[in-house]
This record gives structure tokens, C-alpha cells and sequence, in this order.
């Protein structure tokens, strides 16, 4: 199910629905391929000793200190269809065999040495969640891929997944390219604008490309985990706010605002898909005046545990 939300003025490409009017019929298979590469023993073993460190530590004194995790295999593949595939972190723990409760994914980008300085510089708070319990890890290059989690047999708030934008290593440390879900949604956005497309009897022609927004996509993790955990499929929240309330709340100065929205896409390729087959979410994304995106999505608590998902564009002002 998709929804999608553009403004200032703000235009309904797509209506959205309460999620008790959902029907199955509505919710989208997929199929996945899982990449053969694996984690190397050293690196996973340097990853988990920064993490045990930080934890025991209290994340160099600044939280209290919490347990030891336990590393476990199972999410050692979760890590690895992360990477190799696009899984969200949530689901490809539920099809690696973990019975997750709870599921963050960190993505760093770095030399191993500088792993214990990239999880306490960006990523202290998710490790040191005392409801997180196992970890596992898939390394590939300089990028590092970790999940975090706990199954059901312990006792949580929620059940959430996290998308953390990839930590970049200190200056001085050789670049590396980086293969997150708002990296793959942006390369299949500005694909489809570089050469245009048709949005239901609408044609596109070329659009420039756009670029991702941090910024922006701190205010879509706000609203897909306000969805997730309030149980609604809706671009104006229960508060009332739009979109563009939203980008305007954090002191982003905008002139044009876009919001699509998804329930149920088990991977970044299929939400963007859906997105471009449907005409209202097709026409942001080829807006030509939208410059910057941000991507998200929180996995569903309660009786829903599909994933939510959100794209947010905006065009800033000069």
C-alpha cells in the first residue's frame, strides 16, 4: 500500500488508508536474492570486541554501562543479506531463522582500527540499548554492516527497525564507496530521472539528480517510527502536522515539500518499484524541482509488522 504527499500547495497523488482497511491483496510479495560472500572471522571478532568495549564502558562514560552482547551466527546472515541484497535489517533477521523483537542496523565506513571511534562518535546510543542483546556482523571492504537485536523470549518496549546513515572515517582515511538503502533508493530514483518516464498518462522528461539529505531523512525516521508505533498510514500525523510542518519543525527551509509513503515492501528495490508504478508517487519522485531526499522505514509493532516507509523531498531555498 502506497501514499503519497507533495506541497507547498500540498496535492493527494494518493490517498491513504487506515491500516484496519488493509486486505492481504494489498501487501506485496518479493523475491530476494541472498549474496555468497561472508564475514571474515577477523573482522567480526574486532567488530565485537568495539562493541563489548563500548558497552562495558558506557560508551567511554557518557551512559550507564550495560551487559555484554552475545554474538549469534543467524545474524551474522541478516547482516550479510543487509549488505549483499537490500533486506531490511528486520526482515532479513525473521529469514535468517532469529525470532527478533528488536532490531537496529549500524552501517560504518572505515579501517577496522577506527571501528571503536566510529561506534562511539555516531551510533552510542544504539549500542548501548540494554534491550539489544545479540549482534552479529558481515564486513565487506572498508564498509561494516552490524545487527543488533533481541528475540522474543526477552522482554522490550517495541519492535523497531533502524536505517543509520553509514559513519564515514576520520579524515585522512582512504574513501570508500557505501551500498545503504538510501544510497540504493537514491541510485534507482536518479535513474529513473536521468532518462524519464511515464506516470500514468503523464510523460516525464530527463530530471536533474537528487542528493540525500540528512536532515531530511531524520524527520522520515521520525514519521515512519510515529506510524510503526501508532498504528495509522496517514501523511498528516496525529498531532496534525504535514510534511512540511515536519522539515519546517527541524529548521529546514524549504520551498517545495514531498512526501510517498509505504506499507508492507520488503526491500528498498520493491518500494521504489511500487512507488514509480503508481502515477501520484511517480510524479515526485520526476518532479524536477525536488533537489534533496531522505529515506526511512520502522517495521510495525502489534498485529502489523510490515515494514513502514517513507521518502521525503524538498526542494531548499537558495
Amino acid at each position: 500500500m502506497f501514499g503519497s504527499d507533495s506541497g507547498i500547495p500540498r496535492m493527494e497523488a494518493a490517498g491513504a488508508e487506515p491500516l484496519n482497511r488493509l486486505s492481504p491483496s494489498k501487501l506485496l510479495g518479493v523475491a530476494i536474492l541472498i549474496g555468497s560472500l561472508s564475514a571474515t572471522a577477523p573482522a567480526r571478532a574486532d567488530t565485537l570486541a568495539a562493541v563489548q568495549i563500548l558497552r562495558e564502558g558506557g560508551c567511554g562514560g557518557l551512559l550507564p554501562q550495560v551487559a555484554r552482547v552475545r554474538h549469534n551466527a543467524l545474524l551474522d546472515l541478516a547482516a550479510e543479506q543487509w549488505a549483499a541484497a537490500g533486506v531490511a535489517p528486520a526482515t532479513a533477521a525473521e529469514r535468517s531463522g532469529y525470532e527478533a523483537r528488536t532490531v537496529a542496523g549500524l552501517h560504518i565506513s572505515g579501517r577496522e582500527s577506527s571501528t571503536l571511534q566510529l561506534l562511539r562518535r555516531s551510533a552510542c546510543r544504539t549500542v548501548m540499548d540494554q534491550h539489544l542483546q545479540d549482534l552479529g556482523v558481515y564486513h565487506r571492504g572498508l564498509d561494516t554492516w552490524i545487527v543488533l537485536a533481541s528475540a522474543y523470549n526477552v522482554p522490550t518496549q517495541s519492535r523497531t527497525a533502524v536505517i543509520a546513515e553509514p559513519a564515514r572515517a576520520p579524515t585522512g582515511a582512504e574513501p570508500t564507496n557505501t551500498s545503504g538503502l538510501a544510497e540504493r533508493a537514491l541510485q534507482l530514483v536518479n535513474e529513473v530521472r536521468s532518462r524519464g518516464t511515464r506516470c500514468g498518462e503523464r510523460t516525464f522528461g530527463p530530471a536533474p539528480p537528487m542528493r540525500l539529505s540528512g536532515t531530511l531523512a531524520d524527520v522520515a525516521i521520525g514519521h515512519a517510527n510515529d506510524m510503526a508505533e501508532h498504528n495509522y498510514f496517514e501523511h498528516v500525523d496525529p498531532a496534525g502536522r504535514s510534511p512540511a510542518d515536519r522539515v519546517r519543525a527541524v529548521g529546514y527551509r524549504e520551498k517545495l515539500v514531498g512526501e510517498n509513503i509505504a506499507y508492507g515492501p520488503q526491500s528498498v528495490d520493491e518500494v521504489v518499484r511500487g512507488w514509480l508504478d503508481s502515477p501520484g508517487h511517480c510524479e515526485n519522485i520526476m518532479d524536477p524541482r525536488f533537489a534533496e531526499m531522505g529515506l526511512a522505514f520502522a517495521a510495525g509493532q502489534s498485529s502489523r509488522r510490515g515494514l513502514f516507509w517513507v521518502q521525503l523531498m524538498a526542494a531548499p531555498r537558495a
